[in-house]
């Protein structure tokens, strides 16, 4: 965030960031949760849970992750503490995501609104709203992580009510959906920019270091996302630092007005344009 910013901080803003844009850009990621979360109301049913159970977990916490291992440990008998470092550990990464989606939010936001924005962040959503220019406003954050949210807790109903009307193999398919909804968000930035393609190969890279190596391997699901984020997010930094100074003079080359120049005497000041430069071929 650059000095005019922090000075006036309506500067930065992308008007066009409204909400009716937040709940279009959020509609594919609601479609994909719904899908996911379907699966996921399948499962609480089949462990025992009531549809209403079920859709409560997913409108009150929305990580994927999180919500499967907790069910598990939960009908496993596991006591609260192992249930709290738990989801701490798997959900850690959503800190990191949340501390970087703040830098792009105007600082006159309230607190209580980043709370909010917090809390309905995800890695798709994190996805989207990064992509975005200009700083983000809480009206559009609002009506992109509305849908999701929608999407997610209604497929979780939809999941526990509809258990026994689905076939096996469709009940698993329906598991992969959020993965190839989430390659959709990032394949096209890796096509156009050579750093977000190196940071995605550093993270795939270090993703099937964690999974196959045999010390790492050991390392928790939660941890391993957290290391490798960070991994990759210092790869890239190092590797394609952002020169603000400089990108700061080419702001403030664009935005300072240029000094008139008046037409000679006896010229329209239509054809200045057109009037050659000197030293120049008529």
């Amino acid at each position: 965030m650059n000095r005019e910013q922090r000075q006036n901080p309506a500067a930065g803003k992308n008007k066009a960031l409204t909400f009716a844009k937040g709940i279009k850009d959020g509609l594919p990621i609601c479609m994909g949760y719904f899908a996911v979360s379907f699966s996921f109301g399948i499962l609480c049913v089949n462990l025992g849970l009531s549809p209403f159970i079920a859709s409560l977990i997913s409108l009150t916490n929305v990580t994927s992750a999180g919500q499967f291992a907790g069910v598990t440990l939960i009908l496993a008998g596991a006591g609260i503490g192992e249930l709290i470092l738990t989801q701490l550990v798997i959900n850690s990464r959503y800190a990191l995501m949340s501390l970087s989606l703040t830098q792009k939010l105007s600082p006159d936001v309230p607190v209580w609104k980043r709370m909010l924005i917090a809390f309905a962040n995800t890695d798709e959503i994190f996805a989207v709203a990064m992509h975005q220019d200009g700083l983000l406003r809480p009206v559009y954050m609002a009506g992109l992580e509305l849908t999701p949210i929608l999407g997610w807790t209604l497929g979780t109903l939809s999941g526990a009510v509809a258990t026994n009307l689905l076939p096996e193999n469709i009940r698993l398919a329906l598991g992969i959906a959020l993965y190839g909804m989430f390659i959709a968000i990032v394949v096209p930035d890796a096509k156009k920019y050579i750093n977000v393609l190196c940071v995605c190969l550093i993270a795939v890279a270090g993703s099937v270091c964690m999974t196959y190596l045999p010390l790492l391997k050991e390392i928790s699901q939660g941890f391993r996302i957290i290391i490798v984020t960070l991994i990759a997010s210092i790869a890239g930094a190092l590797l394609f630092p952002i020169n603000q100074k400089n990108d700061n003079k080419t702001a403030v080359l664009k935005n300072t007005p240029q000094p008139a120049v008046n037409a000679p005497a006896g010229m329209p000041p239509s054809d200045l344009e057109a009037a050659p430069e000197k030293g120049e071929e008529p």
